[in-house]
């Protein structure tokens, strides 16, 4: 760490240490108000990306089918020409059809007056014509749409099981051979449509879920923007200012990219803020990791596979790469993708395009890739365990997070925010922490990075009476070894934080002021203080800079 890094890290600890009771005591605060923020963020995303899963999963596509097979099926068992399912549109209390033998791509709206459909809704009783073809009406409308002649109908309303009235109707028409209908046909098709209900109403109940997913994610983005645009990242050091740097620009370009770093150096997060920031925030973030998938799901957990394509497929599922359309698929642990499915990635990365396992039908894909590593991608390339033309294929932009050990300025920060966070979670109130716990933080390396970190500020924590400092002996073992070797060779001089920055600030003061030529406005330019701060620095230490 250099001079100017130990000046900012002393003085934030001595301002920490004077202040924190304070903080501590205070029911709200910025910090304190940021960290529930930031929380309040996290359960909405989680609640939008339920949502999104639900209605991507509760397909009308797949009622569809079972209405069809109630369209299809009743011509034969009724002995009718035609059959035709109508339903109540959700928040416009308007009747189209669902579905109907030979509509096709065809849409029937009745109206409630004047229509046999409407009229059957309205009231909720059935109807029987068998004269149509000698009256006017609605129907003819119709049959001059379609080109067909409607000579007699039976029509029943589809009552909610819930309680909610009409949903909807089912109409049979023109009985084969010239026929008539009768009342047997009537109670017939009165039994279908009690099963029909379900369905139907399980189609305005997806419609809806549908609906209150784009709200929500609306007013989620909103809340974002509001509240969050200008959110500190902790990121004191410039290692992590120049990633969080890297992170804006990737933002503002739909480039794959690939985060490089130790385990618990935050890359999920960071791929979350890269998807926060693009134009691509309206739609699904979705996170896989590679390592915790078995190899022979690897297709089907990212490709989806057709109902009936092995055993066990009893109906269709979509695979990450349709759930992410449109949004960002994170795939962490990429390195750990087996060999024999990379492929098949590769393909889909360059073509934007798969297919489900066990069908033949090709999905396009239009998403952003940001893929996540711990290991040295180029190295599992050496070693024959990841494809090269994948590796070039798979992304443009690296971007490198830091272990904790190479951002020593970060350790306290992150410390104090974990301690807030979590005191607030357990209900407890502490004193902060002492100042050997402090020096601590900073000689640790800190393998297990901020995941690690925040672990053993939530066992100080739990380990530590309410209203008490947190002490060194609360500390795990692996800090306490560390402690045992630094203070074998620590004097009592260095342990005087004050007296480090006094000697630290009069010497790069005094070297500031030679590189600048004597020029005050530059020497405070150099320090990154402003010039009145210089001219007080220099009358508290008393500072002769003639004499240096």
């Amino acid at each position: 760490m250099n001079n100017e890094s130990l000046v900012i890290t002393a003085i934030s600890k001595d301002f920490y240490i004077k202040t924190q009771e304070k903080i501590m005591l205070e029911s709200m605060d910025d910090r304190s108000y940021l960290i529930e923020s930031v929380l309040i963020r996290q359960r909405l995303s989680e609640i939008r990306l339920r949502l999104d899963r639900v209605s991507n999963a509760w397909t009308v596509d797949n009622y569809e089918d079972l209405l069809g097979f109630y369209v299809d099926i009743l011509p034969k068992i009724t002995q009718t020409e035609r059959c035709t399912i109508y339903i109540i549109e959700m928040g416009t209390d308007k009747i189209c059809s669902m579905l109907g033998t030979g509509l096709e791509k065809q849409q029937i709206k009745p109206p409630r007056k004047g229509s046999i459909a409407g009229e059957v809704i309205s009231t909720g009783n059935p109807i029987i014509r068998n004269d149509l073809h000698k009256s006017t009406g609605f129907h003819r409308q119709v049959d001059a749409q379609t080109g067909f002649v409607t000579r007699n109908t039976v029509c029943v309303p589809i009552k909610s099981l819930a309680g909610y009235g009409v949903t909807g109707a089912i109409q049979i028409l023109n009985k084969k051979n010239g026929g008539v209908f009768c009342l047997h046909d009537l109670n017939m098709l009165e039994q279908v449509s009690h099963f029909l209900s379900m369905s139907i109403e399980s189609i305005i109940l997806n419609q809806e879920i549908i609906r209150i997913s784009s709200q929500l994610n609306i007013e989620v983005d909103r809340f974002d923007k509001e509240y969050f645009l200008d959110t500190p990242f902790i990121a004191e050091s410039p290692a992590m200012k120049e990633v969080l740097e890297m992170v804006r620009l990737v933002c503002k370009t739909p480039v794959n990219v690939l985060l490089q770093g130790e385990n618990g150096t935050g890359k999920e997060l960071i791929a979350r803020m890269i998807h926060k920031g693009s134009e691509k925030r309206e739609r699904s973030f979705v996170a896989v990791n590679c390592a915790a998938i078995p190899e022979n799901l690897m297709e089907s957990e990212f490709f989806g596979y057709e109902k009936g394509a092995f055993t066990g497929a009893d109906q269709r599922k979509k695979g990450r790469f349709e759930e992410a359309h449109g949004g960002t698929l994170l795939l962490d642990e990429v390195a750990d993708m087996p060999v024999i499915i990379q492929p098949k990635f590769l393909r889909a990365i360059q073509e934007g395009e798969g297919c489900r396992l066990g069908g033949n039908k090709v999905i396009k894909y239009d998403l952003r890739i940001v893929c996540a590593s711990n290991k040295d991608l180029r190295l599992e390339i050496r070693k024959g365990r990841f494809r090269e033309d994948l590796f070039f294929r798979l992304f443009s932009v690296e971007i490198r997070i830091p272990p904790l050990r190479e951002r020593k300025e970060d350790i306290i920060p992150l410390a104090i925010s974990f301690l807030e966070e979590l005191s607030k979670k357990f209900n407890k109130k502490l004193a902060g922490f002492s100042t050997e716990v402090l020096n601590m933080f900073e000689s640790f390396d800190w393998p297990g990075n901020i995941r690690q970190l925040r672990r053993e500020v939530e066992r100080l924590i739990a380990l530590t009476p309410s209203g008490e400092l947190i002490t060194i002996d609360k500390c795990s073992s692996e800090l306490q070894s560390v402690h045992d070797t630094d203070s074998q060779c620590r004097t009592p001089y260095t342990l005087s934080i004050p007296e480090q920055v006094r000697t630290l600030e009069i010497t790069l003061i005094r070297k500031a002021f030679k590189e600048s030529g004597g020029n005050l406005v530059k020497t405070a330019g150099l320090l990154g203080i402003t010039r009145q701060g210089l001219y007080k620095k220099i009358k508290r230490y008393q500072i002769d800079l003639n004499s240096g």
